[in-house]
């Protein structure tokens, strides 16, 4: 497969295929950051937050064997070569939230919902991946950087795994499979989750398409000659990625962020037409659409300074038990509960 399409055109194919089960699991299966806080504030069904809990601990168990088998090597990754900066993981956690409860969805809900036919959420997809540009490499970047120094090629422990590892010489496995399966526990620790399958079989298919990532993108590296990066899904600086490419294709070589993106939107297609729920929809409110472009910009800022957003930090960098996810994760969940209130009552 090298051979015949590259480093890059694999590593985006591996991308899409991922993506694209992704959009089945937004569109089919319900798999909804900003629909599962919803849920567990002003719903009796919280099957959708429980769903994240399998996500979760599918994606860690998963991860976490695959490095223990010798088919991954996460230390270079995006979130664990960086000496992590509690600070900006707080603060962009909460911002992201408070932004994903402003514009209605996260950024793989607003691709999933721009395949379903939404108008509205392609000008959250764009404003949210410019503006994740602007704040990662664009004219605040500098800004950014001094606010929120970024040291790389860490020399300790940036993740659990590690942590456990140096203190007690316990293999980062062993620390995996305890935190995933307590996570799977605890999801599945309610009557409603049990009988419902395919809330089991979207969260457990997330988790996996985390880990199909980490791995795709690991053999490209390992058996390719050109450099690639170990990455898996997230959709934040991706979708800026995807809008660069789709500018500068003549010049530029396809990756695996580009692939993922299209791959959510294609498939959140498929499920739309599968499930008969296809249709176009636009913003008649101008006032809406404000506060949509407002949280896009949000969303965009608040991923780079934490390093990813609810899928980034929520299940990839939990997947490697970077100390950043569960702080990240936390803080959006506040942030889009306070947003989700204001707007209850009438702020927005």
């Amino acid at each position: 497969m090298l051979e015949t399409l590259g480093e890059a055109n694999t590593a985006a194919m591996i991308g899409l295929f991922g993506g694209l089960v992704l959009g089945l699991a937004a569109s089919v299966g319900r798999f909804c950051t900003l629909g599962a806080i919803e849920d567990f504030h002003y719903s009796t069904d919280n099957r959708r937050l429980r769903m994240w809990g399998i996500a979760i601990g599918v994606a860690i168990i998963g991860t976490q064997s695959a490095i223990y088998f010798g088919q991954l090597d996460l230390l270079q990754t995006i979130y664990l070569d960086r000496v992590w900066n509690p600070v900006a993981t707080v603060v962009g956690g909460f911002i992201f939230g408070y932004g994903m409860a402003l514009s209605g969805n996260c950024g793989l809900g607003a691709l999933a919902r721009l395949g379903g036919g939404d108008i509205r959420s392609f000008v959250i997809v764009v404003v949210m991946g410019l503006s994740a540009y602007f704040v990662m490499s664009g004219p605040l970047a500098h800004f950014r950087i001094w606010l929120f120094p970024v040291e790389t090629n860490a020399l300790n422990a940036q993740g659990l795994g590690q942590f456990f590892e140096d203190l007690i010489g316990l293999d980062p496995v062993y620390t995996g499979i305890v935190i995933g399966v307590a996570l799977i526990f605890i999801a599945l620790a309610d009557r409603r989750m049990i009988s419902s399958w395919t809330s089991i079989f979207w969260g457990a298919v997330v988790g996996a398409v985390i880990v199909s990532g980490w791995l795709g993108t690991h053999w490209v590296s390992k058996n390719g000659f050109d450099v690639e990066a170990i990455e898996t899904h997230s959709f934040a600086a991706p979708i800026g990625d995807t809008i660069f490419y789709s500018m500068t294709a003549s010049g530029n070589s396809l990756s695996f962020s580009v692939g993922s993106v299209l791959g959510v939107v294609f498939g959140s297609f498929l499920g739309s037409l599968l499930k008969g729920q296809f249709r176009w929809e636009a913003c008649e409110d101008p006032r809406e659409l404000g506060r949509q472009v407002f949280g896009a910009i949000l969303m965009g800022t608040g991923s780079i300074l934490a390093v990813g957003c609810s899928i980034g930090q929520g299940i990839s960098a939990f997947s490697t038990l970077a100390f950043s996810a569960p702080f990240a994760l936390i803080m959006i969940f506040l942030g889009a509960s306070l947003g989700l209130k204001k707007m209850l009552e009438g702020y927005f």
